[in-house]
């Protein structure tokens, strides 16, 4: 009988931790929203396409990534395993993110993008959903 009340009152603890709010995937002022469409499309490339494949940490493990992307995500061509860190810059938008859609970026089929900024989850269709398509 003591565990048919002890259960109850576990259950609800357990549901009141599950409902905190989680914090932010990136530090506030990590990511740099510009205003300026021509100043991210005129960028050149910012990531190092010869750096050599690195060890990131993410979600407790380590992971052997191709890139590491820096500064803009405009102009440039991904492929491999990609990994876009919290410090980079972003037009910034009004209702929907596609922050995207005016740049030129692609990422080639097979591609794996972890984005910090979504709690380094990976991502294996690109990013149509930045750039005003249905999808991934």
């Amino acid at each position: 009988m003591k565990y048919l009340v002890s259960l109850p009152i576990f259950l609800l603890m357990m549901m009141l931790t599950a409902c905190q709010r989680a914090e932010p995937a990136c530090p506030a002022g990590s990511i740099a929203y510009l205003a300026d469409l021509s100043a991210i499309q005129n960028a050149p490339p910012q990531s190092n396409p010869k750096i050599e494949s690195q060890l990131v940490e993410i979600k407790g493990r380590e992971v052997q990534v191709d890139r590491i992307i820096n500064g803009t995500l405009c102009n440039d061509s991904w492929q491999g395993t990609v990994y876009v860190p919290c410090e980079i810059q972003i037009l910034e938008w009004d209702e929907n993110p596609t922050f995207l859609e005016e740049c030129n970026l692609s990422i080639e089929p097979g591609t794996v993008v972890y984005v910090a900024a979504h709690n380094d989850d990976p991502y294996y269709q690109g990013c149509s959903c930045h750039i005003g398509e249905e999808g991934n």
